[in-house]
């Protein structure tokens, strides 16, 4: 009965939560400036009697609060991104953004509203609580280094013995939960490849040392890495996202090039394949062309380990809310988050809510100008999270689970 009269509580408090999430949607802010975001959150937080807030946390905005419940038991933590993307937005909704070239593309309003959410019915009711919730508002997960490192670092995890993330998905029908395991997403790596080579003019290119050339053949040569020194049933991904030398003049061979791309890997001994080809085999590549070409590389957010007991936990707890058939597996992508230092940390798992719907458009990827949910899933994570903390929280069975 416990969870039902949460659920309820959720859903008669659902318009307040559509308000949060198109009040964020329309005031985005971006990595590491999101002081007005961070405020709104706080404000919410404070007004639902939550008085345990811990503002500024880690290296920027991040939030972390604390609903004591009425018993003892363990601490279950819960997380939610709240930064936004540098993208000019070009949906139709009523609640575009009001920041010029800024709009939450990646569902981040979505997350924050929900976790205000699930704060508001667990505070209302935490003489049910059998332990307490930590509720983990993160900043800056779109820019490396990223939030949750440094707020794992600052102490938001003392106490807490298991850790649940949740990311709204635009390529996920609405209504349905999907997972992957072992892993729930890739390591994701960037680097940055700075070619000196020797300019001069366009019709004397014997006297010159391309750039150009030398990051062309950097470029096609490192492509080589994952089709023969990556294990075929392994995943590696190695992109260049841009390339940069010269200007616009037609006869001026430019002496420098600069490359940037990113390495995205599962697996630590294929991740370490391409780090080490990256670094070691554009120097070699220029020297034949007589230049030299210097690697900066940055290990970035590692991939999320799922906890293999919680997920499967937390597998079993969704389909018994929604059904089976709403709850599938699904190939690990292999994009980058950070969640992934929480379960470095403490025994947890990361799951997808579906908000994909071609009625209303909401059919475009993450971090396009165009992309939008439908707004089903923020009553979804919100449902979801509920029932996690009434497993771990209110029943025999979460109590035995440590």
């Amino acid at each position: 009965m416990t969870l039902e009269k949460w659920l309820a509580d959720l859903e008669s408090g659902h318009e307040e939560a559509l308000g949060n999430r198109r009040y964020l949607h329309q005031h985005p802010e971006l990595s590491y400036k999101e002081e007005k975001t961070a405020q709104y959150i706080i404000e919410q937080l404070t007004a639902y009697g939550i008085t345990d807030i811990q503002p500024n946390f880690g290296n920027g905005y991040g939030i972390v609060a604390k609903i004591k419940g009425g018993h003892p038991g363990l601490t279950i933590a819960l997380r939610a991104d709240f930064d936004a993307l540098a993208i000019t937005e070009e949906t139709d909704v009523p609640f575009i953004s009001e920041n010029e070239g800024v709009m939450h593309a990646c569902g981040h309003d979505v997350h924050t509203a929900g976790l205000l959410s699930v704060a508001k019915v667990l505070q209302n009711n935490r003489s049910d609580l059998h332990g307490n919730v930590v509720l983990i508002h993160q900043n800056a997960e779109e820019i490396q280094p990223g939030g949750a490192k440094f707020m794992v670092e600052a102490g938001a995890l003392e106490g807490v013995d298991f850790v649940f993330g949740i990311h709204v998905s635009s390529l996920l029908p609405k209504g349905m939960i999907a997972y992957s395991e072992p892993y729930g997403s890739a390591n994701s790596d960037t680097f940055k490849i700075d070619i000196q080579g020797k300019g001069g003019h366009a019709a004397h290119p014997s006297e010159t040392v391309d750039s150009i050339v030398i990051a062309s053949q950097i470029i096609t040569n490192l492509q080589t890495l994952v089709s023969r020194k990556v294990d075929p049933i392994e995943a590696g991904v190695l992109t260049f996202a841009s390339v940069k030398a010269g200007g616009d003049a037609y006869n001026i061979i430019a002496d420098t090039a600069k490359i940037v791309g990113t390495v995205r890997t599962l697996d630590a001994k294929t991740r370490e394949v391409l780090k080490n080809g990256v670094v070691t085999l554009p120097n070699v590549i220029a020297s034949i062309q007589g230049g030299t070409a210097t690697t900066f590389y940055r290990d970035g957010y590692p991939a999320i380990q799922q906890s293999e007991p919680e997920l499967k936990q937390v597998v079993k707890i969704v389909s018994n809310l929604f059904g089976e058939d709403k709850v599938v597996q699904i190939p690990t992508g292999m994009g980058g988050e950070d969640f992934s230092y929480y379960v470095q940390e403490k025994p947890g798992c990361f799951f997808y809510v579906g908000g994909n719907n071609p009625d209303i458009d909401a059919v475009y990827p993450h971090h396009h100008p165009k992309f939008k949910l439908d707004e089903s899933c923020l009553l979804q994570s919100g449902q979801s999270f509920l029932a996690i903390v009434a497993h771990y929280l209110t029943t025999n069975d979460g109590k035995s689970s440590k």
